[in-house]
């Protein structure tokens, strides 16, 4: 029996594959299907099964164009309603995968079809459960997801939560394999660990959530406090995870198209398209396109797209670095924005040779911004509420990126004004969306708020 997991760190995302004597059974795996196709094929196995834990909200699963191209069914656990063909398993249903089984354990709480599957081996040993958004590592699946479609309240679905865990999960035995769907960085839960694996033995000793002596309204006051609202594409990618989507080949095929700059303005121009620019923030601040948004694709580059664009049918026009086109569109569509008509080809530097104009972003050393602060220059800090909370610069407003679209008004029209984050990356990407939106005057800090602590900037803590 052989198990992998596949993780994918921009989404904090587990996906698995499980073989044994030549079958193979995926679990959550992401939209594209080659490193499926490709794992099974290394072990001359069938994929038999496609295993869903349940329908995600922070990317679009693969299910549908894997079993496209292998045969295999999906696999729901109960309450789930797809809209295309699947098998709805009943709780407690088995899977044989080679000598290996696969067990439906119905956990709803994250969302009312939440299904946790267990493996057993040849000898029908449990040996380890993929939790999918049930049980992570340190913490648990937020309850608020899926209040509107289950028609209950977040502390309603927060107790089916706490009777899921006691009765499904914690009864088994201490040395099982714990995989979840996500790990640390991940909207999907509060309190995630940077590891992706672990036993439920160690969990039960460190996880807040699995305290045997807590009771059900201590579980559900503190897996609901402190929640902050999801991201906005949340919905429309459990939708089309539920209603389907187009093939991943498709979508590529069109979101790779290379564009003449004559092209590319007049697409930009006729379709009302964002111009997103996924290069390295020092080459945006260098020359960009003007309105052109940054969001780089070596930083958080999916969730940031679906945090800050929000609606996936939204045209896109990219400008990339050579050779990385087709990775910005695949990750793009991993997380439902399948809308991507091209990309410039020959990137800025054909831009302006054929004429066209480009703008720059001014940026700061943090050993400038201390020399200038006497000035009453306004700083803003884009960081996360619980970063800004844990250390900021005395005067520090702050507005955090994903909510920078709601509260352009606080940032001045006119006057300069300084934006960091904690390394560089997330305020470049906000100084680009104020720059979009007409306010030209925001400078960056190069090296965000870990330059600022070593210029020696006073700092509250």
């Amino acid at each position: 029996m052989n198990i992998e997991q596949l993780y994918t760190g921009c989404l904090s995302q587990g996906a698995y594959y499980i073989e044994s004597d030549g079958e193979a059974a995926i679990i959550d795996p992401l939209r594209e299907t080659q490193p499926y196709t490709e794992r099974a094929k290394r072990d001359k196995a069938e994929i038999k099964y496609i295993f869903e834990t349940h329908f995600h909200a922070d990317f679009v699963s693969g299910h549908l164009s894997l079993s496209e191209k292998t045969g295999a069914p999906i696999i729901y656990g109960p309450n789930a309603d797809p809209s295309f063909d699947a098998v709805i398993a009943t709780d407690g249903q088995e899977f044989k995968v080679g000598k290996a089984t696969i067990v439906a354990l119905h956990t709803p709480g994250h969302t009312m079809e939440s299904t946790t599957y267990l493996l057993r081996d040849e000898n029908g040993k449990d040996h380890a459960i993929f939790s999918g958004d049930t049980l992570f590592l340190g913490d648990v699946g937020r309850p608020d997801l899926a209040q509107k479609a289950a028609s209950m309240t977040q502390e309603e679905l927060a107790g089916i939560l706490f009777d899921s865990l006691r009765e499904k999960i914690m009864p088994l035995a201490d040395d099982v394999t714990v995989y979840p769907a996500h790990g640390a960085g991940s909207a999907c839960g509060k309190n995630m660990m940077k590891e992706t694996v672990d036993t439920l033995g160690n969990q039960k000793k460190i996880n807040y959530a699995l305290r045997n002596d807590m009771t059900r309204e201590e579980f559900i006051q503190e897996v609901t406090d402190g929640l902050l609202p999801p991201p906005s594409y949340f919905p429309l990618n459990v939708k089309m995870n539920k209603e389907g989507y187009d093939n991943i080949d498709e979508v590529v095929s069109r979101g790779t198209k290379a564009l003449s700059p004559r092209e590319f303005e007049n697409l930009a121009n006729t379709t009302a398209a964002v111009v997103l620019d996924v290069r390295h923030q020092k080459d945006f601040i260098k020359s960009h396109i003007p309105n052109s948004i940054f969001i780089g694709l070596d930083g958080g580059f999916a969730p940031w797209v679906g945090d800050l664009i929000a609606d996936v049918k939204q045209p896109i026009l990219l400008i990339v670095d050579e050779g990385r086109e087709e990775e910005a569109v695949t990750r793009l569509s991993r997380v439902g924005f399948d809308n991507t008509l091209g990309y410039l080809k020959g990137g800025i530097q054909a831009w302006q040779q054929a004429g066209k104009g480009v703008d720059s972003m001014q940026s700061v050393s943090a050993e400038t911004l201390k020399e200038k602060l006497n000035n009453q220059v306004p700083v803003f800090d884009v960081r996360k509420d619980s970063e800004f909370e844990t250390a900021h610069i005395l005067a520090a407003k702050h507005t955090s990126l994903s909510r920078i679209n709601d509260h352009l008004e606080d940032y001045p029209s006119k006057e300069p004004f300084y934006v960091h984050c904690a390394g560089g990356y997330r305020s470049v990407i906000a100084a680009s969306i104020l720059k979009s939106r007409g306010i030209h005057n925001a400078i960056d800090v190069a090296g965000g708020f870990k330059a600022i602590k070593e210029a020696g900037i006073e700092i509250t803590k």
